[in-house]
């Protein structure tokens, strides 16, 4: 059908990310339902396929939902049953407006259906029949009103035309009164009432449709005496203005009407017209002798916004005259309606990165009163990321974000929408949306402080955990469901490798079991990373500090035996005054602080009278002088505890004997000989053909640094010594011998048991020449030296003699020199043959001696290029013999020897013939 199409054109609108459009149609009423009333995807050039997709639907101003849309085709349709009476009553055009939204994008779109009027109701009077007085005496044309028909149909349908039945005295005129035709009955001839009484007329109202539809009613003329003047209203039409909601009894206006006559003739009744509509009649009444009308029922501007009345005034003469006239009531608006906020929400939750300007809701708000009545104005709750656009239509607003969003400062928004109209006073309604902030992953986990420090106890249980790392992440679910990671270096030397932590709760734990005397301190990362998309992460740095414990037990140095066990013997001579030193015990212990330091006590002893223990150093002293009754020979029990929580401890014995001066010395001269007898024979002869190689290979080598030295016009030498070099004590520890007239020493490197040397750095260092042409590697001392059970305790000889001529011991160039064990500060002298302590970090390829003029604190001499003398090496196999004596000031006694090489063989010799000597002299006067 023609009508099912649209008007005359489609507006297409855009507003921000709103589409709007708008589409009118036409349809008659009475139409079935079911019945399509157009395409509108077709008409708004929808995609069908993704109408059901895109949520098509009509979402306000459904009139009762008279209409709906299918989603699978585009199509409007009746809903139900459509009568434009009801819906529009008499208005001349009868519109209901549709409003229809697709998402995904938005898009809105108003369609307004026009329904038109059908011929669906027959005309009709409200009264059965209509008796009519009239007086003979009448003069031709006048003119009677009759009751007017209703007909609820408009334009055309209504009623068209009256037509009266056929007489000989009366003809039908009709007035057009605003909208309504008013039918007249006109006096053509005078009566006579003797002629006839009583004339029935019939009425009827016919309608303009097709076919035509009318409606009669029986009208009768009675003819009455004379009364010869009819009432006369004081105006033609009565216009008045009445507020709506005036209260029941209030008087609109009064009509006066005036009739010449006298008498019964003269006096005036006041009713409503016969075409008055029932609704009027209910909220409005006539005082029929005075002509009030009063205010019956509830006055609704929005109902009706005027009223049209029509006033017959009558007198009572017989037959009685009549007039009429028209009473319009204008209705004056009052604010007596709140606005109404319809909210068509997009989505109740909106990302917290939203951009600006994205639609939240639709905002429709409405107000049936009029004027500044109705008119609206709307705001939203101050502060808040929001805002309302205003659309091209009137009071048509878009909830729209207006700035950045963060859930992590507020996670909802309750936001009041208040409409308030212009009337006074303004009426006003608040409606609340809630909008949900969904949370985007912005935030990283972060720790409560960085770096973090560990302070763990040396020894723990592998395996158990030893730390947690907890970070916290603002954001919610899986953007703040935080895992833990070790950051891994790779590598052998990575300390990572033996941790792990607990992914889940940051849960650290040791794989491995630490030792402080190994590892103090270490570092590592953990990296905290979320589970968004993307994820986001931080590191913190953990520093660990193992903290020592007390597992290490004190390790005797001196004494120990040949067998390792911590037993020595000491020889003292009878003649040793009280306080004299006997021997020192030395230990130490791998902890530090209380748990390494080291308390020494006798546990027994022969006699306690005898022997004293220093309860800190560790040194044997006598008590008093000894004397013959004295026994012989005296064992000590010496316990060595560190201070730990629990101490832990070590036992050495030292058995002391007693013996005379003379034979202590003979003693240890025969120890000495007996050990060299039978090395001496073999020796001379390797020694011969040593010396006779070495002599051979410095010539070789004189000549090639000769021809060396004339090829190259200047040589460059650069010596590397650390700065402030200083050495009395500080920076190396010296060992000085005298024998006779000559005094040497051996110099190295001081440093403590345990401590060690930094890559890189010069500290107890001593640094050879840095030579351009280098005659090869010296060969390393015999393994077969060995030193006394003093020099094996590992103590610190810090005496310090004047020498004519020093014996120094350093590293070969470029090597840093190491720690070893040095001399220890016995009272008794022994005898013996030394070498470099075994496991004390000494390269024995790496160490020769060089012995020349120096003093007390003097560096060692550094020889030029070519000047290098015999002495300056030790011949491979060569035994070095090493006598030493302190007395109780600490001075080195005048018995002190040193002697290398076959010179101090010789020597050796001699003395021994001479102490062989004097024993046989002294034998000999004894036994005088």
């Amino acid at each position: 059908m023609s009508w099912t199409h649209p008007l005359l054109f489609t507006l297409l609108l855009c507003y921000g990310d709103l589409i709007a459009a708008q589409l009118k149609y036409s349809i008659p009423e009475e139409v079935k339902v079911g019945s399509i009333v157009g395409n509108v995807a077709k008409d708004l050039g929808l995609d069908v396929s993704s109408l059901t997709s895109r949520r098509f639907r009509i979402v306000s101003g459904a009139q009762d939902a008279l209409f709906e849309v299918n989603p699978n085709n585009g199509l409007l349709f009746v809903h139900k049953h459509v009568d434009r009476e009801q819906l529009c009553d008499r208005n001349t055009v009868c519109m209901v407006d549709l409003k229809i939204v697709v998402e995904n994008p938005l898009e809105v779109h108003y369609v307004s259906v026009e329904v038109t009027d059908a011929n669906d109701h027959a005309p009709s009077f409200t009264e059965k029949g209509k008796i009519i007085e009239i007086a003979e005496n009448t003069l031709s044309g006048a003119r009677f009103q009759l009751p007017g028909a209703r007909d609820p149909d408009i334009g055309i349908n209504s009623i068209q035309r009256y037509i009266l039945s056929q007489n000989d005295h009366f003809q039908l005129e009709i007035r057009d009164r605003d909208d309504d035709k008013i039918p007249f009955l006109v006096l053509q001839r005078q009566l006579d009432r003797e002629q006839k009484i009583n004339h029935s007329l019939v009425l009827s109202a016919m309608d303009g449709g097709t076919p035509s539809k009318s409606a009669n009613i029986n009208v009768t003329i009675r003819v009455l005496d004379i009364n010869d003047n009819r009432p006369i209203f004081s105006k033609e039409g009565y216009y008045v203005v009445l507020q709506e909601n005036a209260p029941v009894g209030t008087t609109v206006i009064k009509v006066q009407a005036t009739d010449l006559d006298e008498g019964a003739n003269g006096e005036v009744e006041y009713e409503f017209g016969g075409h008055m509509n029932a609704e009027v009649i209910r909220l409005f009444s006539l005082d029929k002798k005075l002509g009030e009308i009063q205010v019956e029922g509830q006055i609704d501007f929005e109902t009706s916004d005027v009223f049209k009345l029509d006033v017959q005034a009558s007198d009572k003469g017989h037959p009685p005259m009549t007039t009429d006239c028209r009473v319009i009531i204008k209705i004056q608006d009052v604010n007596d309606n709140k606005p109404e906020i319809e909210v068509t929400s997009i989505t109740s939750t909106v990302p917290e990165d939203a951009k600006h300007g994205t639609v939240i809701a639709l905002i429709s708000i409405t107000d049936v009163d009029s004027g500044p009545n109705g008119k609206v104005i709307c705001s939203l709750t101050e502060n808040v990321p929001f805002e309302l656009k205003s659309s091209f239509k009137e009071n048509m607003y878009s909830l729209v974000t207006k700035d950045i969003l963060d859930r992590e400062t507020i996670s909802s928004y309750d936001i009041s929408i208040t409409a308030t109209d212009c009337g006074e006073p303004p009426l006003s309604t608040v409606k609340t949306v809630s909008i949900q902030v969904k949370d985007v992953n912005d935030n990283i986990p972060e720790f409560s402080h960085n770096p973090l420090e560990l302070y763990l106890t040396e020894n723990n249980e592998a395996g158990a955990s030893v730390f947690s790392v907890k970070a916290f992440d603002k954001d919610l679910d899986n953007n703040a469901a935080v895992s833990y990671n070790l950051v891994r270096q790779g590598g052998h030397s990575d300390i990572t490798s033996f941790l792990n932590v607990n992914s889940e709760n940051g849960q650290i734990s040791a794989l491995k079991s630490f030792d402080f005397e190994v590892l103090k301190s270490f570092q590592f990362q953990v990296v905290a990373t979320d589970g968004g998309s993307p994820p986001l992460s931080s590191n913190v740095t953990v520093n660990v500090f193992i903290l020592d414990r007390n597992d290490n037990p004190p390790v005797i140095l001196y004494p120990v035996s040949s067998n390792g066990s911590a037993e020595g013997v000491e020889e003292i001579p009878r003649n040793m005054k009280a306080g004299d030193l006997v021997t020192k015990v030395r230990a130490y212990d791998a902890d530090i602080g209380y748990n390494g330091w080291l308390l020494f006590s006798l546990q027994q002893v022969t006699d306690h009278s005898l022997f004293a223990l220093d309860r800190y150093t560790g040194q044997i002293r006598t008590l008093c002088s000894f004397t013959e009754t004295d026994e012989a020979e005296h064992q000590l029990l010496i316990l060595v505890k560190d201070n730990g929580n629990v101490s832990l401890s070590a036992t050495a014995t030292v058995t002391v004997k007693l013996v005379e001066p003379k034979e202590a010395f003979a003693a240890s001269d025969v120890k000495r000989a007996a050990a060299n007898v039978d090395e001496e024979d073999d020796n001379v002869t390797f020694y011969l053909i040593i010396t006779l190689g070495s002599v051979s290979l410095l010539f070789v080598i004189s000549i090639i640094v000769l021809i060396a030295m004339q090829c190259s016009k200047s040589t460059e030498y650069t010596s590397k010594y650390l700065q402030d070099t200083n050495y009395d004590g500080t920076l190396c520890h010296s060992i000085q011998y005298r024998s006779g007239d000559k005094r040497y020493m051996l110099v190295g490197p001081r440093m403590s048991i345990g401590s060690t040397i930094v890559p890189g750095s010069h500290a107890n260092t001593l640094v050879l020449p840095d030579r351009r042409h280098t005659s090869g590697e010296p060969k390393a001392p015999n393994s077969d030296w060995r030193y006394s059970a003093s020099l094996r305790a590992g103590g610190v000889m810090q005496s310090s003699v004047h020498m004519e001529e020093s014996s120094v011991m350093q590293g070969a160039q470029g090597v840093l020199v190491q720690n070893w064990p040095t001399a220890s500060s016995a009272a008794d002298a022994e005898g013996g043959e030394v070498s470099p302590p075994m496991g004390a970090g000494v390269d024995s390829n790496s160490w020769h001696f060089r012995y020349g003029p120096g003093g007390p604190g003097a560096p060692p001499q550094h020889l030029k290029p070519g000047e290098v003398p015999p002495e300056a090496f030790i011949i491979p196999g060569s035994p070095a013999i090493i006598s030493i004596r302190q007395n109780q000031g600490g001075e080195d006694d005048k018995s002190d020897f040193i002697t290398f090489g076959k010179k101090e063989e010789a020597k050796k010799k001699k003395k021994k013939k001479k102490d062989k000597k004097d024993k046989k002299d002294k034998g000999k006067d004894d036994d005088e």
